[in-house]
């Protein structure tokens, strides 16, 4: 007998017909069919069971409980009459001799029905995500989060790598997005921050003589939600190697997720490593994205040249890309919501016109293009019934608008998809820098600490919008997984690539002083990479939001509506960490 159990509410089968069990759930419904007959469901956290009634003493026990209540029920199994082909449990019943209440739910409505908590509003589950996660279909998500989670770390240490776990509290690092700060009660007025992401651990790891390193590792940002990003806090799998190449990292990933995708996923077909390689530009210029669905086999077209002399205004002076989408059967209206989507999503219009069958262009701007009809369905390869869509603008904005338009339409139209798969890719080449579209200054693109390809050469020689790095991202089915790089191990490149964003070597030192100091005793070339757990879950269940597959997430704004966070706390508290808390006047 196990917690006062002998069999769980999956166990039993037609070999049990005669035995006495003991089972214990919860009272998930009742069937009254008169005052001494009835067919109530009992449920754990493995199945449920049929549970017969046939006193009116035990029926009196059963409709004085609430449903969810927990109890124990003692009785005999015996085979079905009227089997239920569809559960494990379907061909037995147990007829209870005694029933105990263990838990009682003292409510007499639950805030949704368990076995339909996903179609409930969402702060409504995540405030009652206790009953929520009793729903089978939303728990199992969660079970195969840690089925996932163990054969990664299987993977991992089966690959020779330590498991090395990093502090939580530490100090600011810019990793992209701000901090959560903690104030420090012995040190008034200074304050640690939660981990972006353990970077620079690992790398003083690697600095201090360990050749593989990783974490299942959680990381704190105070970031917006996403449907693909939990705010707050999410969890990654953080690796580095020493004396790695960017391919000795790629083949460690390759071995261990895609297994791990063929056992657990929800897909039949998945990529086979090696992954395909695509620089950044390449990425930009084919599919708009540097996290490219490859499911979508539509890819955007240049079209500056043919289009940018028609005498439309928006596009005089720009860039212009098309995607073509053959065989499109949208109606006017449909087009209207689909272009008004794009260019909600991406802050860019989307203009469009068609190929009929007539063979004539018609719709959106194709008044301006009859004069050049026959190089414009030449130039395109239209067939009748093609849809063009265009975006204009500079040239990165352009490709950007066009990438969302290109995903949509492969995602909410036929013909262009192919979604029973899992299409992975490496995106590589990244640039070291980029003009920060809210600063409007150098900033970097990726990640801080990356080496640069052609190292102090480069940085000394090279327009720095003209240098690469060696950074890569690995995407799958349009979501990045995961970011890493070979990392700038040399104190002097190190200097120097902060320098060109405005940090001069004292602040190289102040901001990042155990780094600093620890390579100048001589650190191993290293790289790494950190995939996201979260996301990889989400992907293996076949879920598009990320919250489906974490425990107790957070809300779209940052919320834990269950246990009521962000909370005020008492004014004690606040003096006891040197903090006052000014109010903004209105």
């Amino acid at each position: 007998m196990k917690q006062g159990r002998t069999n769980t509410c999956n166990d039993l089968r037609l070999s049990n017909v005669g035995e006495t069990v003991t089972l214990a759930g919860f009272f998930e419904n009742l069937r009254q069919v008169s005052k001494n007959l009835g067919f109530a469901v009992l449920r754990d956290f493995y199945g449920t069971t049929q549970i017969v009634i046939e006193t009116e003493e035990m029926m009196e026990q059963f409709t004085s409980i609430n449903k969810e209540s927990t109890v124990s029920v003692t009785g005999v199994v015996r085979e079905r009459t009227s089997k239920n082909p569809a559960l494990p449990t379907g061909e037995i019943e147990v007829v209870p001799s005694s029933m105990e209440v263990l838990g009682k739910n003292i409510h007499n409505e639950l805030p949704f029905e368990i076995n339909r908590s996903k179609e409930e509003d969402e702060n409504n589950r995540l405030k009652h995500r206790y009953l929520d996660l009793r729903n089978p279909n939303v728990r199992d998500k969660i079970v195969l989060r840690s089925k996932v989670v163990s054969a990664i770390r299987q993977g991992m240490v089966d690959h020779d790598f330590l498991e090395i776990t990093t502090p939580i509290l530490t100090c600011s690092s810019p990793e992209g997005a701000r901090d959560y700060l903690v104030p420090a009660r012995n040190h008034p007025g200074k304050f640690y921050a939660l981990p972006q992401a353990p970077q620079q651990f690992k790398q003083l790891l690697m600095a201090s003589g360990f050749d593989k390193y990783f974490q299942i590792a959680p990381c704190f940002r105070d970031e917006d939600a996403r449907a693909d990003r939990s705010p707050g806090e999410f969890y990654q799998l953080d690796l580095e190697m020493a004396f790695a190449t960017q391919d000795d990292v790629f083949e460690v990933c390759e071995d261990v997720l895609p297994p791990i995708f063929a056992k657990y996923g929800v897909y039949e077909n998945a990529s086979k490593p090696p992954f395909v390689r695509i620089p950044f530009k390449e990425a930009m210029e084919k599919y708009g994205s540097d996290k490219p669905d490859l499911r979508i086999d539509l890819e955007l077209q240049d079209a500056t040249e043919l289009l940018g002399d028609i005498g439309f205004g928006p596009f005089e002076g720009q860039n212009i890309q098309a995607v073509v989408f053959s065989g499109f059967e949208g109606s006017r209206k449909v087009i209207d919501k689909l272009c008004a989507d794009v260019q909600m999503q991406a802050n860019n219009p989307v203009y469009w016109f068609r190929y009929g069958e007539d063979k004539e262009l018609v719709g959106g701007i194709s008044k301006f293009l009859q004069e050049k009809n026959d190089t414009i369905i030449e130039a395109l390869g239209l067939t009748p019934g093609s849809f063009v869509g265009l975006a204009a603008g500079e040239k990165l904005v352009a490709q950007k608008t066009a990438g969302v338009l290109r995903k949509m339409l492969g995602n909410q139209f036929p013909g262009h998809m192919n979604p029973d798969q899992y299409a992975f890719c490496w995106i590589v080449d990244f640039p070291m820098y980029e003009m920060g579209e809210e600063s409007g200054q150098l900033e970097f693109s990726h990640n801080p600490f990356s080496m640069p390809q052609g190292g102090m050469q480069d940085l000394l020689e090279k327009d720095p919008l003209d240098i690469y790095a060696y950074q890569y991202d690995l995407v799958c089915n349009g979501v990045e997984l995961s970011s890493g790089a070979i990392r700038n191990h040399d104190p002097e490149i190190m200097v120097k690539a902060f320098e060109i964003v405005g940090m001069g070597e004292e602040d190289v030192k102040a901001k990042f002083p155990a780094m600093y100091h620890a390579f100048t005793f001589g650190a191993p070339p290293h790289g790494g990479i950190a995939p996201g757990i979260d996301r990889i879950v989400m992907l293996i269940a076949g879920e598009e939001n990320i919250r489906e597959v974490i425990a107790f997430p957070m809300n779209k704004n940052a919320q834990d509506v269950m246990m009521g966070a962000p909370a005020e706390v008492d004014q004690k508290q606040l003096d006891d960490v040197h903090i006052s808390i000014v109010k903004k006047e209105e």
